[in-house]
């Protein structure tokens, strides 16, 4: 794409996307200009489709990469090119959800009880209690993120880039502090991983929990972002606080 490669990501930084979101629709246009070999701005309307029906007829991709190619191309035309009419016509697939596999409340106890890190439960514990993303908990900053006075944990670009802020609870509240007292983190983070300046990565919180999973026996496909989809706090053993 050359030059028109440059100007989305400039576009794409002027409207403070994510790396990640950006680096995925910088992806997802090399792969629609591959499939041409041909300049996107030569381009049209008849060649999107066929790209489109080339990933789900022939590339077999799930809803959810076909849904990232048409953000893409939609804010490439929209955006970059000033083009919109190519792209106006796009609609994103529909995707079937199927519900999640629900921890009963005895194998939640279970799971925790089975992970002897401190740090990697306060780590999994804050996600359950609060629904944020494992991303979003290990990049805790000591200072500034954990808002004892008014009951608050500071989110910082989250989803979208997104600022937010989340409950916090005494009884989690309680938990980071003994956290706290017993590990006495260096560095920024409240959970930094082996170089202090960094935070814990979130592929080990992962490992940590699906060997929990596996120790205790569960065997629903249960993964670390299931914990999102509680609500309630669990009633943790008393040793746990």
């Amino acid at each position: 794409m050359g030059r028109l490669r440059d100007q989305m990501e400039q576009d794409l930084r002027l409207r403070r996307y994510s790396k990640k979101t950006s680096t995925e629709y910088i992806r997802c246009m090399v792969n629609f200009t591959k499939h041409f070999m041909i300049s996107p701005d030569q381009l049209g309307e008849n060649e999107i489709r066929s790209f489109l029906l080339h990933l789900v007829d022939e590339k077999k991709v799930s809803p959810s990469v076909q849904k990232m190619h048409i953000a893409s191309l939609k804010f490439f035309y929209s955006n970059t090119l000033k083009r919109p009419d190519v792209v106006q016509h796009l609609f994103y697939p529909k995707a079937h959800k199927p519900l999640p596999d629900i921890l009963s409340m005895d194998e939640v106890v279970s799971v925790f009880d089975a992970i002897e890190s401190i740090k990697y439960r306060a780590i999994i514990t804050t996600a359950y209690a609060t629904g944020m993303r494992i991303s979003e908990v290990c990049a805790l900053m000591c200072r500034g993120d954990i808002d004892s006075k008014r009951n608050l944990i500071h989110v910082r670009s989250g989803k979208g880039g997104k600022d937010r802020f989340v409950m916090l609870s005494q009884r989690l509240l309680l938990f980071l502090r003994e956290y706290y007292r017993q590990s006495r983190p260096c560095g920024i983070y409240l959970f930094p991983g082996a170089d202090p300046d960094r935070p814990i990565s979130p592929s080990s919180v992962r490992t940590v929990f699906n060997q929990a999973v596996r120790k205790v026996g569960v065997s629903k496909k249960i993964t670390f972002h299931s914990l999102r989809h509680y609500a309630e706090y669990p009633t943790m053993p008393s040793d746990h606080i």
